[in-house]
């Protein structure tokens, strides 16, 4: 947006002046002078807007030799053409007079060879911003636009030719906005900006129910006379959302992990996939595929949070679909793509426990995507050490509090995979580098009931 220059010019008595510094001044106007831009002698031209020339002189003061100032007025031809003709102006001391100001045109004000002032004046009141009223085209407006037909007239208005003065006319309305931080759509203000008033002014649509406000012009805010019309309640069609997906994290130190993958991996793998919808919002859908085309649906949920555990090898993709109550705004956020690698079971056949803490002290498998789990580990006179049925834990070596003594040991395991196989496997545990130390009661060798 563009941030115009503003020079405030305070009303005294019946003059009003650019500033302390300046060297032209208006006399006889009944509110302060709106200036933009700023005059300088290579030629760039300040725009000096009055509430109204009746009654208006304007004056130069000579900083030297006034007779040494000279006006001219710079007239556009209906082709486009500069028009410079000389101006008789009056003299009193070091101060020249204009007193018939003429509206919408230019005027050179020149002292000597050292100072030029490039100047334009605007009379206001033949450009006046009037609001009557501001309705909304529910019909017209669709999923990317909102249109407002406004009765009231404010054109452009120009200057030196082809330029024009930014009105600043303002369109003020709530909508929806993401927050990412507090991760909700919060409404919020938006002010969207006219360089002159249009009958019909398309915007952004919103995304809730809201009254459309046009104001203006800050000509007439400057002047305390601002104008203002608000339309009616608008309906929101517009749609939009802000989807997530979150997988439960799992950092078990012998799982394997599966490069690449950003969602899925190892199974089971539980993953909460969230929408979040604007409030035109009707019809809510995640929609699961085996391809990205999305040619065929595996699966839907009508909602908007969908708790998932992959327990299949392969790749699937999500989707969520979602539409206004009628249909005319309908869109899909951005596919989630899901990877369950291949199942694997490896395991070690020594370890040493209570000789080295946390340096193989613990017997584990080596596994990935496997979701049903049984393990069972006996001493050699076929006592039941252990029994567990998640492959993250494992065997720390102990029975009933105590470690056991040096030796072989040896584990059954059932376990299935994610993509289907069976795992029947058994084998030796051995026990290595065992130092007798007490744990509470001593150690443990030999038959135990």
């Amino acid at each position: 947006m563009r941030i115009a220059k503003y020079f405030v010019i305070p009303l005294m008595m019946v003059m009003a002046t650019v500033s302390a510094m300046a060297q032209v001044e208006f006399v006889g106007n009944s509110k302060p002078v709106y200036v933009e831009g700023q005059s300088s002698n290579t030629g760039s031209m300040a725009v000096y807007v009055l509430y109204s020339l009746q009654g208006v002189s304007m004056q130069y003061t000579a900083s030297t030799d006034p007779y040494n100032v000279s006006w001219k007025e710079i007239i556009i031809n209906d082709i486009g053409e500069r028009i410079y003709n000389d101006i008789d102006v009056l003299h009193n001391g070091n101060v020249t007079s204009l007193t018939q100001v003429k509206a919408d045109q230019g005027y050179i004000i020149k002292e000597g060879d050292s100072q030029t002032t490039y100047l334009w004046v605007i009379d206001y009141s033949k450009h006046r911003l009037h609001i009557n009223g501001v309705s909304i085209d529910q019909e017209g407006s669709d999923c990317g636009t909102a249109i407002l037909h406004v009765d009231g007239s404010g054109p452009e208005i120009r200057y030196d030719g082809t330029k024009t003065l930014d009105r600043e006319i303002k369109v003020t309305y709530n909508t929806l906005e993401w927050d990412e931080e507090d991760v909700y759509w919060k409404e919020q203000s938006v002010v969207e900006e006219e360089r002159f008033l249009k009958n019909t002014i398309a915007v952004p649509a919103p995304y809730c129910n809201t009254t459309f406000t046009v104001s203006g012009d800050k000509f007439l805010e400057f002047w305390n006379e601002k104008e203002s019309k608000t339309s009616e309640t608008f309906t929101a069609i517009a749609i939009d959302v802000e989807t997530s997906a979150v997988q439960e994290e799992r950092d078990n130190d012998n799982e394997q992990k599966i490069p690449g993958s950003a969602l899925g991996g190892s199974a089971p793998a539980r993953i909460t996939f969230t929408a979040h919808c604007t409030d035109a919002v009707s019809f809510k859908q995640w929609q699961v595929s085996d391809n990205p085309d999305f040619n065929y649906i595996l699966m839907d949920f009508a909602q908007e949070e969908v708790e998932y555990t992959f327990e299949e090898v392969g790749t699937t993709y999500w989707r969520f679909y979602y539409a206004n109550s009628d249909g005319s705004c309908e869109d899909y956020s951005d596919i989630y793509t899901v990877n369950i690698g291949e199942s694997d079971l490896v395991c070690p056949n020594i370890f040493s426990p209570g000789t080295t803490e946390e340096v193989n002290d613990v017997w584990k498998v080596s596994y990935k995507s496997i979701i049903d789990f049984h393990c069972w580990i006996y001493n050699r006179w076929g006592v039941l050490i252990k029994e567990f049925t998640d492959p993250s834990d494992g065997w720390d070596g102990t029975y009933r509090g105590k470690l056991v003594g040096t030796g072989v040991y040896f584990y059954v395991i059932r376990a299935t995979g994610s993509d289907g196989k069976k795992y029947k496997l058994s084998g030796d545990i051995n026990i290595l580098r065992y130092e007798h130390r007490d744990m509470g009661g001593g150690t443990m060798d030999g038959p135990v009931d």
